[in-house]
């Protein structure tokens, strides 16, 4: 791992760390082709990709509803056990995001608010390449269920090796779409998935949401049809950084970065501590859980490549380092955790305490584990039940509300010289001055129409607004 010794009154700065920054614009480039490439050529192009990527000849695209149906009983009884621990869990955290639609109404009657409103359909990613994630599948469908969503579609690479009856897709992954609640699953994958979602295809009708991680193809996929779809995040390889000071346990603190390594060759590891000899300690324990590791080669990557010490001269500096950093993951082994988490300001899930183990997250604890990652902590959250709601303010105003509120729009609108802005509220002014009949089109024809738009009210009525009578306005529609 790198090692970053910071001096007294020295902070970490951006450039410091390893992070390789925006997607290559190769990957992009051959993103955007197979995007461009599956909304032309829908279910064909998705079967000539499976070819070419997966090495697998797909006669159907959508795995049988019968093989879902039946996932659950295709476990063992101890995985079952497992999943559906977790994903009660999962979703009573989730249940807590749930957002109500809500009103208020003003004095003179004007009802303002939020319509919240789920989506209705959501696609979610699921890797399939070097593991199956049966837990990714928790956390994306539970909470797009809890928030209501109709339509739940799963795609996931299919896997040449595997059962064609179920796309080589593991029985623990089909398992947790079963538990979580998935309507349908499509055995494809990579960018031409996020394709098919996206924009459709002769099969696989269009969502409006898409979430999950995958690589960088996918996440270069997602950032395309953003805009046309919505997505949780343009996600990167994981990321654990540790805090940690003279009262944690350097084996602890080393398995929990190895927790991280063995995702991916290029998933980040970041030890922040003030304490060079502790980190040492810690190095010497992950050099011990490499030897033995099944996923050495992936570990060993990840921490020769990725990872970074951080030494800083006293606490104050290792929790700023922590805020650059803005890790994915954030376990704080110190003394007095609890007590550091008001200066934490840019995490995706943070770890409070030796005994909060980050795995514990990945799988059961509840919060979720789709989590900004490369620093994005800095202004993004980890997915929840509202990535798959939309919410529509509501606006309804009596014509005594209206009638508060005109003269101010109308010096607006008039400033930004906007003249029907301002005389859409003139003319309703007019209606409940005069009446109705105020608005004949031959009656505004011999008026001056710039007068109604901008009468230069005096400041007393843009800020009280014009009151009057308003019986007269008869026959005009209020909402």
């Amino acid at each position: 791992m790198k090692t970053i010794v910071l001096k007294p009154g020295e902070r970490l700065k951006l450039s410091q760390l390893i992070r390789k920054g925006v997607l290559p614009e190769a990957i992009v480039a051959s993103a955007r082709d197979i995007v461009t490439d599956v909304r032309a050529r829908g279910d064909e192009a998705l079967r000539e990709y499976s070819a070419r990527f997966d090495g697998v000849e797909l006669a159907s695209l959508r795995l049988s509803p019968e093989v879902l149906e039946g996932a659950l009983g295709a476990v063992d009884a101890s995985f079952r056990a497992a999943l559906e621990k977790a994903a009660r869990q999962i979703r009573a955290f989730h249940e807590r995001e749930l957002e109500q639609s809500w009103f208020t109404t003003r004095a003179d009657g004007t009802l303002l608010g939020v319509k919240v409103t789920p989506v209705r359909a959501a696609g979610i990613y699921i890797p399939g390449g070097r593991a199956q994630y049966p837990s990714t599948v928790l956390m994306n469908a539970i909470p797009a269920k809890v928030a209501g969503v109709e339509r739940i579609v799963m795609v996931t690479p299919p896997q040449k090796d595997g059962d064609a009856a179920t796309g080589g897709i593991s029985p623990y992954t089909l398992a947790a779409a079963a538990a979580a609640g998935v309507d349908e699953i499509y055995t494809v994958g990579g960018a031409q998935a996020i394709a098919a979602l996206a924009y459709g295809t002769e099969t696989i009708a269009p969502v409006d949401v898409v979430t999950g991680p995958g690589n960088a193809y996918v996440a270069a996929a997602k950032q395309l049809v953003s805009g046309d779809v919505g997505i949780d995040m343009v996600a990167g390889p994981s990321e654990v950084c540790v805090l940690a000071d003279a009262s944690a346990e350097p084996t602890v603190v080393a398995a929990d970065l190895m927790a991280q390594a063995e995702h991916d060759p290029l998933a980040a590891c970041y030890l922040i501590t003030c304490d060079v000899a502790f980190a040492r300690r810690v190095e010497e324990a992950l050099e011990c859980f490499c030897a033995q590791s099944p996923r050495e080669e992936i570990a060993r990557a990840s921490l020769d490549n990725e990872g970074v010490i951080v030494v800083a001269p006293d606490l104050a500096a290792a929790v700023d380092a922590v805020n650059t950093v803005a890790p994915e993951h954030l376990e704080l082994h110190c003394e007095n955790a609890l007590g550091l988490l008001g200066s934490i300001n840019n995490a995706g899930a943070i770890f409070v305490g030796a005994w909060s183990s980050e795995p514990l997250g990945d799988y059961v604890a509840g919060p979720n584990h789709t989590l900004p990652t490369g620093g994005t902590a800095r202004f993004s959250s980890p997915l929840s039940v509202s990535d798959f709601q939309k919410r529509s303010s509501v606006i309804c105003y009596t014509p005594e509300g209206f009638l508060a509120d005109a003269p101010a729009t109308q010096e607006l609108a008039r400033a930004e010289g906007l003249w029907a802005h301002a005389l859409s509220a003139g003319l309703r002014r007019r209606a409940l001055e005069r009446g109705a009949a105020a608005l004949d089109p031959a009656v505004l024809a011999e008026e001056d129409l710039s007068g109604i738009a901008w009468p230069n009210d005096d400041p007393r009525v843009i800020e009280h607004g014009c009151g009057g009578d308003v019986s007269s306005g008869a026959g005009v529609r209020h909402g």
